[in-house]
């Protein structure tokens, strides 16, 4: 069964909070999400394999780490996991990036796929897919299987806000890809919106609404 890691650093949890107040207009909630999004990478990429290499400092030869291998791959589903991607290449300047296209049907809440462009090499990476809300679990589940068949065994999924319902359906799905979220939420409403959650998150980005 994968892992469920719940990020509940004071910093995360009070950025958050400012992200969820209504009030809270596109300019501020794009940069408290990209701040959340390096502040989550730390954890998501803790234990990341190290090797050892040879270098000299300005006093003395020494040996240090590094990442070892190939380095990460982020992979946002469209399109509010693009608001994640930032946070995270600040971190890891070097990671490449994939995109994933999906949208929920309106009636029937079920994720469409309309878009997929990944890096060649995307199956030797540790791939991390964003995307801020994790509700019914359904666009997540698809964009984790697309990876799949491009033969992605290293995927972790990074996420703001969740709910049972969601990591339930990841987890029984893809019992092996780890989960990391700020917070688990209530429930889905009628209209599979999470409560009591943050809204549309590609809305409160983009300003579309």
């Amino acid at each position: 069964m994968s892992l469920l890691h719940v990020i509940n650093h004071p910093m995360v949890q009070h950025k958050l909070t400012i992200m969820r107040d209504k009030n809270t207009g596109p300019k501020d909630f794009r940069e408290l999400l990209n701040e959340i999004s390096l502040l989550m990478g730390y954890e998501v990429t803790r234990d990341i394999p190290l090797e050892d290499v040879e270098i000299e400092t300005p006093i003395c030869k020494m040996t240090a780490k590094e990442v070892s291998g190939r380095k990460l791959a982020i992979v946002p589903i469209l399109r509010a996991g693009l608001g994640m991607v930032e946070g995270l290449q600040s971190l890891v300047p070097v990671a490449r990036v994939g995109h994933i296209g999906l949208y929920r049907d309106e009636k029937t809440h079920t994720p469409v796929v309309y878009y997929c462009k990944l890096p060649e090499d995307i199956q030797d990476r540790l791939v991390i897919v964003t995307d801020p809300m994790l509700a019914t679990g359904g666009s997540a589940c698809d964009a984790i299987a697309m990876l799949k068949e491009k033969g992605c065994k290293n995927i972790r999924l990074m996420c703001l806000v969740s709910v049972p319902e969601g990591i339930k359906k990841v987890q029984s799905e893809h019992p092996d890809v780890d989960i990391y979220t700020a917070a688990v939420d209530d429930c889905l409403n009628e209209n599979a919106y999470i409560v009591p959650g943050l809204g549309d998150a590609g809305d409160r980005i983009f300003g579309t609404k």
